[in-house]
């Protein structure tokens, strides 16, 4: 519990809090999960740092606006108190903004889920991130990894895929290497179109700024001062998933995403991000957050088309 002394000086404390207190009482109705104490000039707040500072701040401006007109009435306290909150609030969503888009769209966290990405991004070094399809876990995480590059916290990006099939048997794609390989990368690269101007991407992707590139590709590699994205982790195998954690250089930041229900391997294969979300848990800089159907944001059908799979695969396993 945090606890913060305000003191009111040079002016008289029945002039700020009102006769019999009736000035703090109406603040104190707003601010129920504090527990203020008056004694004379002093007040002595108690409660989470967030209410107590807002709490602050509404007595700042009572007393400003007392000497300014001489006079302070329970409609002046009502607004102010409604002006702090206002205040408050836009600073959250200020806050909650990752990037702005190329038009002027803002990129924000928009589930609790999201949210928690966000601030666990923020205190530790790695994150796992699983869940459903649609559930904004790559773009959460690109959005977090360009606003790291605009910030200057790191130097480059580096997002990669395992180059799995999905399912399907592709056989012979032409073109050179790249024209091979940029069909399992087009997700990220759509991601990071929204978020940079395409003149921009180019000549960070030119200079090696933004590096996007198959899984097989880091191996060998000490990645530092990055901002590294390991997507569809689900498709990385155990010794795959290790070599690529194990890159892990001074000042960077990993984040691994993936569905734990939509394993493209061969049957022999395990998932190595199941592995490692077990036996990575619990250690100090590494967080796991799990998103679910509440956190997708594409096409409505899509809750229930994922609700209806977990349901079936749920009775399988009843019937098993």
């Amino acid at each position: 519990m945090h606890e913060k002394i305000i003191e009111i000086k040079g002016i008289n404390p029945v002039d700020i809090l009102g006769a019999n207190n009736a000035n703090l009482k109406q603040l104190q109705a707003h601010f129920s999960r504090l527990k203020i104490i008056n004694r004379g000039n002093f007040l002595k707040v108690l409660g989470n740092d967030e209410d107590t500072k807002l709490f602050e701040e509404a007595i700042q401006l009572i007393i400003r606006h007392f000497e300014r007109y001489n006079n302070i009435t329970q409609s002046n306290i009502q607004n102010i108190r409604n002006a702090t909150s206002r205040v408050h609030e836009d600073d959250k969503k200020k806050d909650d903004v990752l990037v702005f888009r190329n038009k002027g769209l803002k990129v924000s966290a928009r589930t609790p889920n999201q949210r928690k990405m966000v601030e666990a991004i923020a205190d530790n070094d790695m994150l796992f991130a699983v869940g459903p399809a649609g559930s904004g876990k790559t773009y959460t995480a690109v959005a977090l990894a360009v606003r790291a590059l605009k910030n200057k916290e790191v130097r480059k990006i580096i997002l990669t895929r395992p180059a799995v099939e999905a399912g399907e048997n592709l056989g012979f794609l032409p073109g050179d290497l790249k024209d091979k390989l940029d069909p399992y990368l087009q997700p990220l690269y759509d991601a990071l179109r929204d978020m940079i101007t395409p003149e921009k991407l180019e000549e960070y992707i030119e200079h090696n700024v933004i590096q996007i590139a198959p899984l097989a590709y880091m191996r060998g590699r000490t990645l530092d001062k990055a901002f590294v994205i390991l997507d569809e982790g689900q498709n990385a195998t155990e010794s795959q998933i290790k070599m690529f954690l194990t890159r892990m250089g001074e000042s960077a930041k990993f984040i691994v995403t993936g569905d734990p229900t939509q394993v493209d391997l061969p049957f022999n294969q395990k998932s190595g991000l199941r592995i490692a979300t077990n036996i990575l848990k619990g250690i100090k800089g590494i967080a796991i957050v799990e998103l679910n159907e509440q956190d997708v944001v594409r096409h409505r059908l899509v809750k229930h088309i994922i609700k209806a799979f977990k349901s079936n695969a749920q009775r399988k396993k009843e019937i098993k």
